[in-house]
């Protein structure tokens, strides 16, 4: 089993808990997406210990680390959290994004190859035995193998949504690359891949050392792509903003420790009311 079948296979597990269990992840993407009353950036970085957590506490077939951003920054790799599947002993590493509604990286190409690989196809490529051939190229290994878990909400209307793009039916369905020009702004051209009914799947951004290292590489539309993305939680889900929770940081950020550790108890006994209340094992 290669590492991205260890973590479709999680994935798939992950979609049965939430649909067995809703109120579980609804409570848990509440907490993440309430850190964007302290902060626009802050709910990204709290959202890969929270679901580290939530994969620990909820899902015990499997146990999760959370890495850090060291290896990121060594650019040795993207992955955010290391799982363990408890059963088979498979590790797998995956990749957590929280992004708004709309456009979604699914890879930064730290290495810039791809976009330089489509260059050499000119104005693009027709047919899939020649896509094929393309998405073949060690240049886009990449795209086979980052596990990447999106966290997508709607900030307006207060839902959230995870969305698992499945990268085998896309390799299977792009029957068409295009290069053509940046919009909206965009100083770069890109690279968009369509199916056989013309439905946007994908697309390659800029890939050169001059362009930003944070934009370029491999990205997607959870809009106009839907239909190559798989739903953890079964569509949109409503969250609300959970105050207490705000409250609750800003007196840890000036108390003790004691006071944490007495805290942590209590909460350790509302995660243990939780599993009980949902028939989980304690």
């Amino acid at each position: 089993m290669t590492e991205h079948d260890a973590y479709v296979d999680f994935t798939t597990r992950l979609k049965l808990l939430v649909g067995k269990h809703p109120d579980l992840i609804i409570t848990t993407l509440s907490n993440i997406f309430t850190m964007r009353l302290i902060g626009n950036k802050t709910h990204g970085d709290l959202a890969e210990i929270a679901i580290t957590e939530f994969i620990n506490q909820y899902m015990y077939d499997f146990r999760s680390i959370h890495v850090g951003k060291d290896l990121y920054r060594a650019k040795s790799q993207e992955e955010d959290i290391k799982v363990i599947n408890e059963i088979t002993k498979a590790e797998f590493p995956v990749s957590l994004k929280a992004y708004g509604d709309g456009p979604l990286q699914i890879s930064t190409d730290k290495n810039f190859r791809m976009f330089p690989r489509l260059e050499q196809e000119g104005e693009g490529v027709e047919g899939q035995k020649a896509v094929q051939a393309v998405l073949g190229d060690p240049a886009f290994v990449e795209f086979r193998n980052i596990n990447v878990l999106p966290l997508i909400y709607d900030e307006k209307k207060m839902r959230c949504n995870i969305l698992v793009f499945d990268y085998q039916r896309a390799v299977n369905e792009i029957v068409r690359i295009s290069r053509e020009e940046g919009k909206r702004g965009r100083k770069h051209p890109v690279y968009r891949f369509y199916d056989s009914q013309g439905g946007y799947v994908c697309e390659v951004r800029y890939g050169d050392a001059a362009a930003n290292a944070l934009q370029r590489g491999l990205w997607t539309h959870t809009k106009n792509g839907l239909k190559y993305f798989d739903s953890i939680t079964g569509g949109w889900i409503d969250y609300s903003h959970n105050l207490i929770l705000v409250k609750l940081f800003s007196h840890a950020l000036v108390s003790s420790e004691a006071g944490h550790r007495s805290a942590l108890e209590k909460v350790k006994e509302d995660i243990a009311r939780l599993k009980q209340q949902s028939g989980l094992k304690q």
